[in-house]
Parts: structure tokens; sequence; C-alpha cells
């Protein structure tokens, strides 16, 4: 009974963060009018790996609520990807992404060996998505517009679903990737939070 209200608890939780997780980001490009410090390559990159995911649990009819999220931080990316392709001028772009990530899709379910390549493959290019956008961040020594809210709450999200995982499906390959992505996304979050406060720190030397 105790292990039901808890599954709940994290199951819902995770839906309602997610459904506003990339609104902090969005809020601060849209205030900002520029995409400074976000990666475009890790956004791509974790939208191919949501769009992996989600194919996965839903080809092997896995409950729901573990993964209905995930069409709500696509919807989420899909608009983040659309405005910084915007204030980089280069939305014309949009069309050649939006083809080639419906057609990799389709491609998914095609066959059978075909899905289950591509989610062995799927923390690969989650992981990479999270490097990606630390490097970003290295090179320029700078968070840019990165928010903390946003990467706080993907930590959270991905803890949460290591315990509903473990308890529902048991799925290897599904924790194996959800213990990856709590890490990296806590990785990136620290590396935000550092920068952030690195950049406040010189702006106050230069006031006084």
């Amino acid at each position: 009974m105790q292990s039901d209200t808890l599954l709940h608890i994290a199951n819902f939780s995770t839906l309602f963060v997610c459904m506003v997780l990339k609104f902090p980001q969005i809020f601060v490009l849209m205030r900002a009018k520029n995409s400074t410090g976000i990666s475009l390559n890790s956004l791509l990159l974790e939208l191919i790996g949501f769009i992996v995911f989600v194919t996965y649990q839903m080809y092997y009819n896995y409950p729901p609520p573990t993964y209905l999220e995930y069409p709500i931080l696509i919807a989420q990316d899909v608009i983040l990807l659309l405005l910084i392709l915007y204030y980089n001028g280069s939305l014309r772009q949009s069309l050649v992404y939006a083809l080639l990530l419906v057609g990799g899709w389709r491609l998914l379910t095609v066959e059978r060996w075909i899905i289950d390549l591509a989610m062995s493959l799927c923390t690969f290019i989650s992981a990479a998505s999270k490097l990606a956008q630390l490097q970003c961040m290295w090179s320029s020594q700078d968070a840019g517009q990165v928010s903390a809210l946003s990467w706080g709450m993907a930590t959270y999200t991905c803890m949460a679903r290591i315990y509903t995982t473990s308890v529902t499906t048991g799925d290897m390959q599904v924790l194996v990737r959800f213990v990856a992505m709590t890490l990296l996304n806590f990785w990136v979050l620290l590396t935000v939070i550092y920068y952030q406060r690195r950049r406040r720190s010189s702006s106050s030397k230069k006031d006084d």
C-alpha cells in the first residue's frame, strides 16, 4: 500500500514538473532575445533521445504513467528549438529538422530490431546531449542564458523515474539511462550555478 502511494506520488509529481520543466528556459530566452550559452546540438540530441525513449516505451506497451511526460517534453523542446533558430536568424532550417525528426521517428518502428538498437544507443545519445551543453559552457566560460531551474527540475524527474522504473517494469536499459541522466543533469546544474555565481561576482566587483 505504501509503495503504491509512493509510486503515484513519483509518477504525478514527475508529470507535473515536466509540464513546466522547460518554461524557465523558454522565458529566459524570450526575455534575453538571444540564445547565448545554449547548445543547439545538445537540444537536438535531447530531442532524438526523447523520441527514441517514448517510442520504445509505447512499442512494448509499458504503463503510460511511466512515460507520459515525454510527449510534453518533446513539445517544449520543439518550442525551444524554434526560439533558438529564430534568435540565431536561421528559422528556415526548422523545416529540415522537422523532416529529419519525423522521418527518423517513423523509421524506428519499421522493424523490432531497429527500436531495440535505437534504445540501446539512447543512453549514449542523451549523455552526448548533456556533454554538448557542458562543452558549450566550458568553451565560453559562461552559462549565458541557460536556466538553472530547468536543469534542477530535470535532475529531480530522472531521480523519480529511477524509482518508478525499478518498481514497475524493472527494465535495466531504462534504469541505466535514468541513473546516467541524473548524474549528468546534476553536473550541468552545478556548472550553470558555478558560472552564474562567477558572473555575479565579477559584476559586483566592477560596480565597486
